[in-house]
């Protein structure tokens, strides 16, 4: 028999590849999409795809990372991908796109940008699509601290691939002296992921969320087209991509607005029995200009001593009558806050600081401090993952849920969900902290609540595998469920922060006012909702009817 060529064998190789990938998930050949048009053959798409001249490589079913990209840090929803596109440049992104674009509907074929796979509801996910694996797309040597008019004047900025990890920009961005201003808590994620639903943390009542931090952008649209973005060029789908969920677009590129780096972080936690009194004091300080760099609280819920949980690295130095405190069961509430300094400011710091205390109302035995570098600070939840990674308690399903819940109905949550619905101790930190709206760029895609002040309240629950008990996936889920209806019920104009909802009218009762933009953005951008499948917002080609 004639030898075969080598793009036939080729073919032939991934015609098999996937008919065992469909067979190993009982899938049967699709024909027609939802509006009975020709769908191509998965084998001749991929195809397609590796005959392109690409820079990267494709990973079919089978490759490690195309197994790795079939789950996420929710660990709830895994959705095996047809292959993974590694790519090494923004032009293999830029050809894939616009392939599979000018294929039509009739390819059928969706694709997720997964940066560094902390979505919590399958957000990065294609189900039988094209995952992109964007930390492939990292170029370390061309991340570069420069200013916005060249020299050493103007605004500092550091330009990195939507790839690269926070935590990789932070330590890059130190050797000049200077850091981004906003941060998450987490600092193992990608700058694509963050920037395109918000970036929260301690900071974001001074400076905004991450996405209110960024200079100028480079996206890959839904077409294929590579467009570079700021408030003043391509300004709408500059704002419509920061906070879009990556609807519109895929970060390859973002400059970020940098800031003087502090040494040192003097580190304060202190506790609350009152609500009311633990809100009047937290809503003071992000209120007032020479405050606390950082500002956080969380609840704890039916538990005595003093909290240490996951989210630290170190351990406060608590005084002696701390250290004894006994919360006797009840419910408190825990301010962390947190100042930054250099080692020849320490003695005008701690006048601060201390000025700073005695405007506050918190239990007098209660107060703890310490003194940690920035950079152990910013990354303190590192060392608490690697420390649950060695015991096996970091890869199980996490059924996070995050709410912005407005100033004026904090208090009916607090009653309602602290009082009556979670009454036993939670598996995993319960955060809640004030942020101000004034801060926030209204002009990108995030939703927030219609109030000049509004909270995080964000429940990090990890479940136990195989458990039946309160710590179970199915108990967490359903007292998630059970707050969602309370604030509907209620009527609190409560937000989600990482949204997951599944149907198209939760989605336009979660935009509210701003769907119509929202709407039009995609259909500008990525009419045939090319991109990001797993929020389920458009499932199918879009007309100009909404």
């Amino acid at each position: 028999m004639a030898s075969l060529s080598a793009s036939s064998l080729q073919l032939f190789t991934i015609v098999v590849l996937l008919l065992n990938h469909l067979k190993h998930h009982e899938a049967t050949t699709v024909c027609y999409s939802n509006n009975n048009s020709l769908v191509l053959p998965p084998a001749e798409i991929i195809f397609s795809i590796q005959t392109l001249p690409l820079d990267g490589s494709i990973a079919l079913y089978g490759h490690p990372f195309e197994q790795i990209a079939a789950r996420d840090f929710g660990n709830i929803y895994h959705f095996p991908p047809l292959a993974v596109l590694n790519p090494n440049t923004v032009s293999d992104i830029s050809l894939v796109i616009k392939l599979v674009s000018e294929m039509g509907s009739a390819s059928g074929l969706k694709i997720a940008a997964r940066g560094h796979g902390h979505s919590l509801q399958g957000q990065a996910q294609a189900h039988r699509g094209l995952v992109i694996n964007m930390e492939s797309l990292r170029e370390p040597e061309t991340m570069q601290v420069k200013y916005t008019n060249g020299g050493q004047v103007g605004l500092p900025y550091v330009e990195v691939s939507g790839g690269e990890l926070w935590i990789n920009i932070l330590h890059e961005t130190l050797k000049h002296g200077l850091a981004p201003k906003s941060w998450t808590d987490y600092l193992h994620l990608t700058a694509g992921g963050t920037l395109s639903n918000a970036g929260i943390s301690g900071q974001a009542f001074r400076h905004g969320p991450q996405i209110n931090n960024v200079f100028q952008l480079e996206v890959v649209t839904g077409k294929g087209e590579v467009v570079t973005c700021s408030e003043t060029q391509n300004a709408d789908l500059f704002y419509g991509v920061l906070g879009g969920l990556g609807q519109f677009g895929i970060i390859t590129k973002a400059r970020i607005s940098l800031e003087p780096a502090p040494k040192m972080v003097k580190c304060i936690r202190a506790l609350y029995s009152d609500f009311s009194v633990f809100a009047k004091d937290q809503e003071y300080l992000i209120s007032i200009e020479n405050t606390f760099d950082y500002i956080e609280g969380f609840v704890l819920i039916n538990r005595t001593g003093i909290l240490n949980s996951w989210r630290s690295s170190f351990n406060l130095k608590d005084p002696l009558q701390a250290s004894q405190f006994d919360s006797d069961g009840t419910t408190l509430y825990c301010l962390e806050m947190a100042k930054y300094f250099n080692p020849d400011e320490s003695e005008a710091m701690n006048q601060s600081v201390e000025h700073l205390l005695s405007e506050l109302s918190y239990i007098p035995s209660t107060i703890s401090l310490t003194e940690v570098s920035y950079v152990e600070f910013l990354d303190r939840v590192h060392v608490s993952e690697m420390k649950l990674r060695a015991k096996g308690l970091w890869d199980v399903p996490h059924p996070w849920l995050n709410l912005l819940v407005p100033r004026s109905k904090i208090h009916d949550f607090n009653q309602e969900v602290f009082g009556k619905i979670l009454t036993d101790t939670s598996n995993g930190p319960i955060l809640i902290y004030p942020v101000n709206q004034t801060r926030w760029n209204s002009k990108t895609s995030l939703v927030t609540p219609e109030e000049d002040v509004f909270y995080l309240v964000a429940f990090l629950s990890s479940a136990v595998p195989n458990s039946v008990g309160k710590d179970s996936l199915e108990n967490i889920l359903n007292q998630n469920m059970r707050i969602l209806e309370f604030c509907a019920d209620a009527r609190l104009g409560v937000k989600q922060y990482l949204p997951n909802y599944t149907t198209k009218e939760e989605w336009q009762a979660h935009f509210g006012s701003r769907w119509e933009a929202f709407f039009r953005r995609k259909l500008a951008y990525d009419p045939l909702a090319l991109l990001a499948p797993g929020h389920r917002i458009f499932e199918n080609a879009i007309s100009t009817s909404c």
